[in-house]
């Protein structure tokens, strides 16, 4: 007779051996009984200071365009909502909701456009209300291209379809209350309840006025000249009585008290705040030296008046360079109080309106960089949070 293989052996008395077993009573258990699933939402704590929105347009594929919510102490990500295409962000003043203006195509990238603007429940992240705007500025992400009024009661979308104008959303309706034209205009820096102000393309400045449904505008004579030294669409605005900082391309700020008749005071310069020379403008582009820069490149601490402003060494058109530090700046005695060195050069710096400050910057491979605003010293660090961190949104901005 024929010997099996040795592993063919092994395998039939395994084979036997489970056909015999099977024959004596219950060698198999019964199936399990499932439970039936149940789907829930978790609620995220109410908003706090330290809780703040982190806009990513992911740039390589900015259908993809994401906001995330981020725990800053614990440099925890909470949560995230989509923000697609070359989407924008903004906050309720108490932190009520989040807004995202966002533009869509019925056939992924082509058919029917929608540009909507969607309002989020901060602790639960549902879309309350999905709002069917006009349309909406299909540009990068910029804070001003969406902003609130100081009491939360009106979003303010920028449009340039098919001329500059900004639509007036009434937040407790969720409906379209008006469309202020302005041509030759773009963005908003909302001053109060009263009303907003867009910046020209000639260096002036249109302030509208928005009372009883009208919108009255009024403007500035031209304070910068847009080929010799353009200012940053990115300068800081405090929101409650409109004050906002213009930053120029070669480091000069431009106090404004904005309102239906804006006041423009006299220019100062950040160079000569830290002990420099002023830098020179587009007349002399050659020149290299501390120079501001970025994509969000300036953020304000109210109570304080403290400007931070990402600087890196350049000539006049770098505006675009990421900062290697962040000047910190009194704006009251336009005095540099420090400087601080980042491990990675930043194009955002952010900062929380509370009395214990925090500080963010970014880098090339997505990360964030979370400071204490106060000190100057970085307290942790959130590897890869995104791909394209633009800019960050917190509570009373």
């Amino acid at each position: 007779m024929r010997k099996l293989p040795t592993t063919l052996a092994t395998m039939t008395a395994f084979l036997l051996a489970t056909v015999a077993s099977g024959a004596c009573g219950n060698a198999y258990a019964d199936d399990p009984v499932l439970q039936t699933e149940e789907s829930d939402i978790i609620k995220l704590s109410p908003v706090t200071d330290h809780r703040i929105l982190v806009q990513d347009a992911v740039g390589h594929h900015a259908k993809d365009g994401r906001v995330y919510v981020v725990d800053a102490d614990k440099g925890k990500l909470l949560g995230m909502v989509q923000a697609a295409y070359n989407g924008n962000v903004v906050q309720d003043p108490k932190g009520r909701a989040f807004y995202v203006g966002e533009t869509v195509w019925s056939r992924g990238n082509r058919g029917d456009r929608a540009d909507l603007l969607a309002s989020y429940d901060p602790q639960t992240l549902e879309i309350v209300n999905d709002h069917l705007l006009p349309g909406r500025a299909l540009v990068t992400p910029k804070k001003n291209d969406l902003t609130i009024s100081s009491d939360g009661s009106r979003v303010y979308v920028y449009d340039m379809v098919p001329t500059n104008a900004v639509h007036v959303i009434d937040t407790a309706s969720h409906k379209l209350s008006l469309n202020v034209d302005l041509p030759g205009c773009a963005l908003t820096y909302p001053w109060g309840n009263a009303g907003f102000t867009s910046i020209c393309a000639d260096g002036s400045l249109a302030n509208v006025s928005l009372n009883a449904g009208k919108a009255d505008v009024t403007h500035t004579k031209p304070f910068f000249d847009p080929e010799k030294d353009a200012v940053f669409e990115h300068s800081p605005t405090r929101r409650t009585d409109g004050k906002t900082w213009f930053i120029s391309y070669s480091g000069l700020v431009y106090p404004t008290a904005l309102s239906a008749q804006t006041k423009i005071d006299t220019a100062w310069s950040i160079q000569e705040a830290a002990g420099m020379k002023a830098a020179p403008a587009a007349d002399s582009p050659f020149t290299v030296t501390w120079r501001p820069g970025g994509w969000q490149l300036s953020a304000l601490h109210y109570a304080t008046g403290h400007l931070f402003v990402a600087m890196h060494q350049g000539t006049f058109w770098t505006h675009k360079t990421a900062g290697t530090e962040v000047w910190e700046l009194d704006v009251a005695t336009h005095k540099l109080i420090r400087r601080i060195k980042l491990p990675k050069p930043s194009s955002m710096v952010g900062v929380t309106q509370d009395a214990k400050p925090l500080m963010f910057t970014s880098d090339e491979a997505g990360d964030l960089f979370i400071w204490d605003a106060t000190t100057g010293k970085m307290l942790r660090k959130m590897p890869h949070l995104g791909d394209d961190l633009y800019f960050t949104v917190a509570l009373g901005e």
